[in-house]
């Protein structure tokens, strides 16, 4: 049977495993996981192009002698039938529910959920796999204000998520000022999302962590692409230089400050229109903006020898604002220019050893460096204010991996960190300049042990990590599980606990920092006012999977402490205080997934209860989180017919906490006197969206694929924040800040 599948080739035309398998997910998109041992060596004749994808596997799985197991519909996990073959130091995390919403979305065994971007299916609203957009419809994860750079982990805020690019901790996640992400998904290969329970090896990150990883194999073939959609255009190329080398570039730009087209006239809108640029005291008589951002990312992998690689990569972000504007204030024109830039560097590299069939070792270093400069003029105050927040992190990373036996491994290692962080403000009226910058050095060990049953039933997670900080002499211990077990057919147990600490965190000194659109700044631990914040978080869940059906409950409490008021964005009798405090978070995630033939479709609702606790405040009494968004429901369904998909969704969510004002006293008193704090709610949050993609090919070699996406579909319009400032003449003003309305994209891209 198995002469009928081979390709017309002469009998010594063989290629490597590894080329034919990035040949096949090209044509089937499809996407192969495997250790490098795996394949190594292996040599095969091309399967016919005319195969279906089940004569495909079997034509692989006879010619290789591996086992190729389908992790999902469109992704393959390849192992050898006797798993001793190969080094367990390079096992892959095991697969339990594939599908976990859309294609290329898959929960793991260790409680982490997997996204390949690779093998992507179609979200509502979503054309492109923005990762910080798709991470989103992870039941747990939302964003308050529906920007990627407040992204809020069960309760937490933005600051509190370690988001990692290839190891290298960033500190700027959002284009357009959060509205989309500043990674390029052309070259990510997979992300891992944890909320509870992460491996020992990470450090900082009290709420969640979003690991980003580019591919570390070395292409074999050119590729190219190009496309375009209503906010950017974009371009990447990969080259293999030679057998052991290859290279990857992907560079995107912003086209708003050549079009303005309806997309980029929502986003403005969206963001511009309660900041420093819309004055409510200025009567604005001309204005022009320009606008753009940029990112570029680079990667080179270097196989030195058949157990040495070498992996060199580079990532550039850049976001800029030039507001010109001619406003009358007190009967006269007055002229103004403001600045504001954005940007991001990062380079890494890493080097890893495979000594033996058991031993792996992996060296790490790398620096990142973020900058936000802002210079504005303000007419009504007659000043020009100045500010500036600048981060640099040097990093080294020395990780062990042992396979003790088949069913137990060690992972372990050192980091040392050293992190500066500045803050600059300069005022012309009255003058006044503040520079701060601090700086911190800390060592880090940590070990784990991961655990397999025999059967597979019981796996198992257990790590400690230590950290050492020199400027306080003090350490910090650490410990994290992670335990699932199978208690029936179908059914399966998981516990996930973990402690955790950060040094770096985000605060608001005043509303109209940074023009009044980047708000946040990044500060050190100082260990007085700004104390290292520590979390304690446990869950427990059970999931039922069986026939393309999921259910799926989480319980979890967190605590979060020694806390900053000036890290949660208040806005009301608290704006101006400097205190610690706490808060704690409690809640349920429920999903229900249920996968046809050509449709998906996924309900999640998710219930919290999260309090602040601050002593010097409200009288020491609990009082709700700014982000206490008690109810969040998604209802989605998916659809795929050959070549074409389309995604419908509703969000809807209780309104987030506010705090009402008391006008009579505040009028009698020329302030604001506000009720008690987060007492009321704003209206709850409800939006629908659409969107639709079709790949066809122009030719063997070239693809393409056209979308189009609506957000927010009805247009509902939505309040997201609301507050209250006094003007000159003691006039009291409510802002509220609007969701995006109906938002409309359209992208074309073609593959080479």
């Amino acid at each position: 049977m198995t002469g009928i599948l081979f390709a017309q080739k002469t009998p010594d035309s063989k290629d490597s495993l590894e080329t034919i398998l990035s040949t096949i997910e090209e044509q089937y998109n499809i996407t192969f996981s495997y250790a490098d041992a795996t394949i190594q060596n292996k040599e095969i004749l091309a399967p016919a192009k005319t195969l279906s994808r089940a004569n495909l596997i079997i034509y692989l799985e006879s010619e290789t002698q591996l086992i190729f197991e389908a992790i999902d519909s469109t992704s393959y996990a390849i192992r050898p039938v006797n798993f001793t073959d190969i080094t367990k130091t390079q096992y892959l995390d095991e697969v339990l529910i594939s599908n976990y919403l859309t294609e290329g979305i898959s929960l793991q065994a260790d409680g982490t959920s997997l996204i390949r971007l690779k093998s992507f299916g179609i979200l509502p609203g979503l054309i492109e796999a923005d990762v910080l957009q798709t991470v989103q419809a992870l039941p747990g994860i939302t964003s308050s204000d529906e920007r990627v750079s407040n992204l809020n982990i069960r309760g937490g805020t933005n600051d509190q998520n370690l988001i990692l690019w290839d190891g290298v901790k960033m500190y700027q996640s959002g284009h357009f000022f959060g509205l989309i992400s500043a990674f390029n998904p052309l070259l990510i290969d997979y992300v891992e999302v944890s909320k509870n329970g992460s491996s020992a090896e990470f450090n900082e990150g009290v709420s969640g962590i979003i690991n980003m990883k580019s591919s570390n194999k070395v292409s074999k073939k050119f590729k190219a692409g190009v496309g375009a959609n209503m906010l950017a255009i974009d371009a990447f190329l990969q080259i293999p230089i030679s057998k052991k080398l290859s290279v990857q570039l992907a560079g995107r730009r912003s086209i708003t400050d050549a079009f303005n087209t309806p997309t980029y006239q929502q986003y403005f809108k969206r963001i511009f229109k309660a900041s420093d640029l819309n004055n409510p005291e200025e009567t604005v008589i001309t204005n022009n903006e320009n606008f753009y951002f940029y990112d570029i990312s680079a990667k080179a992998n270097y196989d030195i020898s058949e157990n040495d690689k070498l992996e060199v990569s580079f990532l550039l972000i850049d976001n800029a604002l030039d507001y010109q504007e001619t406003a009358s204030f007190n009967n006269k024109n007055e002229s103004s220019n403001s600045q504001l830039t954005q940007g991001s560097l990062a380079i890494n590299g890493i080097y890893t050893r495979n000594w033996n069939s058991k031993l792996k070792t992996i060296f790490q270093a790398y620096y990142s460096k973020y900058d936000l400069y802002a210079n504005h003029l303000d007419i009504s105050n007659d000043q020009n204010l100045i500010q500036e927040n600048q981060v640099t992190d040097g990093s080294f990373k020395a990780h062990a991996l042992y396979n003790i036996n088949d069913y137990l491994n060690y992972f372990g290692g050192y980091n040392y960190s050293e992190i500066g962080i500045s803050n600059l403000e300069d005022v012309s009226n009255p003058a006044y300049r503040r520079y701060i910058k601090e700086v911190l050095r800390s060592h880090g060990l940590f070990s784990e042990l991961t655990y397999k049953s025999r059967t597979g039933n019981t796996r198992a997670r257990l790590g400690l990590r230590a950290n050492y900080i020199e400027k306080f002499a003090d350490f910090y211990f650490e410990p994290r599980v992670s335990f699932n077990q199978i208690i029936a057919d179908d059914f399966r147990i998981e516990v996930l606990g973990e402690l955790n600490s950060q040094t770096t965190s985000q605060i608001i000194d005043l509303q109209n920092d940074f023009l009044g659109i980047e708000k946040k700044r990044w500060i050190l631990a100082n260990n007085k006012d700004i104390p290292i914040i520590k979390s304690q978080q446990v869950s427990t869940g059970i999931h039922y999977n069986n026939k393309q059906l999921l259910i799926s409950l989480v319980g979890y409490i967190k605590q979060v402490e020694d806390i900053t008021s000036r890290s949660q964005g208040f806005q009301n009798q608290f704006q101006l205080t400097n205190t610690i405090g706490e808060y704690t978070v409690k809640g349920l995630d429920f999903l229900i997934n249920k996968q046809f033939n050509r449709f998906g479709t996924w309900f999640s609702y998710s219930y919290s209860k999260n309090d602040y606790t601050f002593p010097e405040l409200n009288e020491g009494n609990t009082f709700p989180n700014n982000v206490d968004i008690k109810h969040l429901l998604n209802v989605s369904g998916t659809y795929t017919l050959d070549q074409l998909k389309f995604a419908l969704g509703m969000n809807w969510h209780s309104g987030k906490p506010t705090t009402l004002l008391n006008s009579e006293q505040s009028e009698a008193q020329s302030s604001l006197v506000f009720e008690a704090p987060n007492a009321s709610n704003l209206s709850d949050y409800w939006r629908t969206d659409f969107s639709a993609t079709y790949n066809f090919k122009f030719s063997e070699q070239t693809k393409a694929e056209a979308g189009v996406s609506v957000w927010n579909i009805f247009d509902t319009k939505n309040v997201i924040n609301s507050y209250y400032i006094m003007n000159a003449e003691n006039e009291i003003i409510q802002v509220e800040n609007m969701a995006l309305g109906i938002t409309p994209n359209v992208s074309f891209r073609v593959f080479f």
